[in-house]
């Protein structure tokens, strides 16, 4: 594992010092618990606990327009109020009429939920503008090893096994090692073994390419780059993988084609695997309320958990919170106003 997180590519910018950091960290909630009760800072904790995987590790912010100087206006003549010019007369009747543009907040859909909390959410206090900068940080920590969990586990399963090989094991020892792997190494049943997985890949690789194109890729590549480019169709059909649904009350297979295999998991990975959702409108309506949206790509919402974090979400803005998704087909909003939650179809 250390020799990956120390020469992956997407681990390159993490903090080399993030053990202190999150000591740190913990040492200003627990005394935001002293001054500020250790409940109000548990339940503000878990309201943003609920978003943190709405996070953006790549951010495509535009950068802001500069300001442009208003046009300097027509010099002023000592008879200018007595024959004023038309096109003054019509500037200034405009200008009587002229409301200023509600400005959109954010400008474009903003993926990052936590940092425009903290950017925009005007009632929350120091300290918790504190903990939400504090969970962003870590959740931004953790996103290489969650974009690299099959590469990970395969390379660190890869060579512990050619490692263990090598020592002078006794039998017993050889025997408990293997007992050890196999557990770990055992193809899952309902899900995919990371470690199981990655280990059969990174063989593959060595098989077709050589030991040195297993370092290059190490390097370079993130689970899904590794799975586009690396699964074949033969390690489909050797790891006996296919695409599965619920469909009346029952699990049955639906897919044993490799690509759309392939193309399954790569998917299933895509933002983490969770619901991709983002800002649309922080003052909409123009009374403060916050509009999400879901990028809906065929899979609806989970409603009930859906609710319960609008819930948190409400806790956080402290304004109703609006969020339109798709449910069985149909564009549908959801609104959270506190307890109460309804669903409205579009």
């Amino acid at each position: 594992h250390t020799d990956f997180f120390k020469n992956n590519i997407w681990f390159a910018p993490t903090n080399r010092q993030m053990l202190e950091t999150v000591s740190q960290n913990a040492q200003r909630i627990r005394q935001y618990g002293i001054e500020e009760g250790d409940l109000e800072v548990e339940r503000f904790l878990d309201a943003v606990l609920s978003i943190a995987d709405h996070i953006d590790p790549f951010p495509r912010r535009e950068p802001p327009e500069p300001e442009r100087e208003a046009a300097p206006a027509p010099g002023e003549g000592p008879y200018d109020d007595l024959f004023p010019r038309e096109e003054a007369v019509e500037r200034k009747a405009r200008e009587k009429v002229r409301k200023p543009a509600r400005r959109k907040v954010p400008a474009a859909p903003e993926k990052d939920l936590l940092l425009f909390l903290l950017e925009h959410a005007d009632h929350l206090e120091d300290w918790q503008r504190d903990i939400i900068a504090i969970v962003r940080e870590e959740s931004l920590y953790f996103v290489p090893q969650r974009m690299t969990k099959i590469m990970n586990e395969g390379w660190a399963s890869f060579w512990h096994m050619r490692i263990m090989r090598e020592l002078d094991l006794t039998d017993e020892e050889f025997v408990e090692f293997g007992r050890l792997h196999a557990a770990v190494c055992t193809p899952g049943h309902m899900r995919i073994n990371p470690y199981y997985l990655g280990l059969k890949i990174f063989e593959d690789i060595e098989k077709r390419f050589g030991r040195e194109k297993i370092f290059e890729v190490r390097e370079m590549e993130n689970d899904v780059s590794f799975l586009r480019g690396y699964l074949t169709e033969e390690l489909c059909e050797e790891l006996d993988l296919f695409v599965y649904e619920l469909k009346d009350d029952a699990w049955k297979i639906t897919d044993k084609q490799w690509e759309r295999v392939r193309d399954a998991l790569c998917d299933s990975m895509t933002n983490f695997g969770n619901p991709y959702i983002v800002v649309e409108d922080g003052d909409y309506r123009g009374r403060k309320e916050l509009l999400l949206r879901h990028q809906h790509d065929g899979r609806d919402l989970d409603l009930p958990y859906a609710e319960k974090t609008m819930q948190y979400l409400y806790q956080l803005w402290g304004r109703p919170v609006h969020l339109e998704t798709q449910v069985e087909g149909r564009p549908t909003r959801i609104t959270c106003e506190g307890e109460k939650v309804t669903m409205e179809k579009l």
